[in-house]
């Protein structure tokens, strides 16, 4: 999940349109659906022995994780166990993405199912006997990682699904498509990674799914519940980077230059008017936030250059659209009133994350009867971005928020996501492997039904 991160290669940036985006701003939640013929007793559960594998599977990945696009030896693990599987499988996707194709034993639709694989350069600081101790380079230095965000239970559980299903293949009807997916929390600097290069790459040439399903765990909800929400789930994440040139001139004589501090600091407060004043939020909510402001080496010396750098968030693609062309205005026109000019670049990152709602309607029948209808819950929007969103704009995507909080604890005082102490529990390992495959079985029946 990227929270601060996600502003790889170039996002879209029309307005999306076609199947996968119908009802892009429908903000309620699907409506009640009637539950299909299928009750708990035909609800697929795994056997005690593959939870305990996908246990194994994910305290060892968790050991052992590994920053984005150098995902090598969690890679071979997936490789090699889908390969045992007796799938076809396709190795080196966006540098070191693994995808499986299992096929049914009855014909039916093309069912992609997802998890991302990389970790984050965190210090871990659980004190989990299986604690990672590893470091990597990232940006140049050595540096602690770790699976502070949950991917190693992601990989864990996508390979239990592909055990069970593979198992069971001659029940499925159509093919699954497991993506195993680096750098979600963006690619290194330089490089391009994650979903959008996967999809670059030829993903999609494989096999066009004709749905993809996602989970992500967190702790602000007990282990085994999930969130769900129609529409726009997720926010889109992008990055601004604003140069504002002036004048040098000594700090006692302001007038012999231009300066470009009190230009920033009015293009500062002149861009949250954006939000306040010149975006419509009855279509969705935004967030511009500056986080960086460089300039000047001493107190005295006005300088010639100032450096500005922050994040935009927002739940329409259209709203997206609006907020890159006023900010650059807004900086530019603030900037000349100083007597200085800004220059403003928009690294666009990941686009709203988008829940399909036919599909989702679609398959809450299924979600409920394998979670309860007691630990179902509808979500609110998330300012975090995810890069799911890419594979959302192809066909029709489903996400959901696993989670895993442990038994007792207050959700609100759990570790969250990014943290050095982000620990959800195991017993959520089950239920997000169940999802998947019920999610398969069903979708699949339901597709070839007349």
């Amino acid at each position: 999940m990227a929270l601060a991160l996600g502003t790889i290669g170039c996002a879209q940036t029309n307005s999306p349109s076609g199947p996968a985006l119908a009802n892009l701003n429908q903000a309620k939640e699907p409506a009640a659906v009637t539950p299909p013929a299928n009750t708990q007793a035909n609800t697929h559960r795994i056997p005690t022995a593959l939870e305990q594998s996908i246990i194994a599977w994910r305290r060892d990945i968790h050991q052992h994780p590994e920053l984005g696009n150098r995902e090598f030896r969690t890679a071979g693990l997936v490789e090699q166990h889908l390969t045992a599987l007796g799938m076809q499988v396709h190795t080196g996707i966006a540098h070191t993405g693994v995808v499986g194709l299992l096929t049914g034993g009855k014909p039916g639709p093309v069912i992609a199912l997802r998890a991302d694989m990389d970790a984050l350069p965190v210090k871990e600081q659980t004190g989990l006997p299986f604690a990672s101790t590893a470091t990597a380079e990232y940006r140049g230095e050595q540096v602690p990682v770790m699976h502070a965000c949950g991917h190693d239970m992601h990989v864990a559980m996508l390979m239990g699904a592909a055990e069970y299903l593979a198992k069971h293949r001659n029940d499925i009807h159509g093919t699954v498509m497991f993506i195993f997916q680096p750098a979600e929390e963006g690619a290194p600097p330089g490089e391009e990674g994650g979903a959008e290069l996967m999809l670059k790459e030829g993903l999609f040439d494989i096999a066009k799914p004709d749905a993809i399903f996602g989970i992500h765990v967190g702790s602000n909800s007990p282990a085994g519940h999930v969130g769900y929400k129609s529409g726009p789930a997720m926010a889109s994440s992008d990055r601004f980077q604003i140069t504002v040139e002036g004048v040098q001139t000594h700090g006692s004589r302001p007038w012999g230059g231009a300066d470009p501090i009190v230009a920033a600091a009015s293009i500062v407060n002149n861009a949250q008017t954006i939000v306040s004043r010149q975006l419509n939020l009855t279509e969705a909510p935004a967030v511009l936030s500056f986080g960086i402001i460089q300039g000047g080496m001493r107190n005295n010396i006005i300088p010639d250059q100032v450096y500005l750098e922050g994040t935009l968030r927002n739940f329409d693609m259209g709203l997206r659209a609006t907020m890159f062309e006023k900010l650059t205005q807004v900086a530019e026109h603030t900037a000349a009133a100083h007597n200085t000019k800004a220059t403003v670049t928009i690294n666009e990152g990941y686009p709203v994350t988008i829940n399909n709602p036919e599909l989702m309607a679609r398959m809450l029948p299924t979600t409920e009867r394998v979670v309860g209808s007691d630990k179902l819950t509808p979500a609110g929007l998330g300012t975090a971005a995810e890069d799911f969103s890419f594979y959302a704009l192809e066909v029709p995507g489903k996400y959901v928020f696993l989670g895993g909080a442990h038994p007792g604890q207050d959700p609100s005082t759990a570790a969250g996501n990014h943290s050095p102490f982000f620990n959800p529990h195991e017993s959520t390992l089950r239920v997000g492997t169940e999802l998947f495959i019920n999610w398969v079985f069903d979708f699949g029946a339901q597709a070839t039904q007349p």
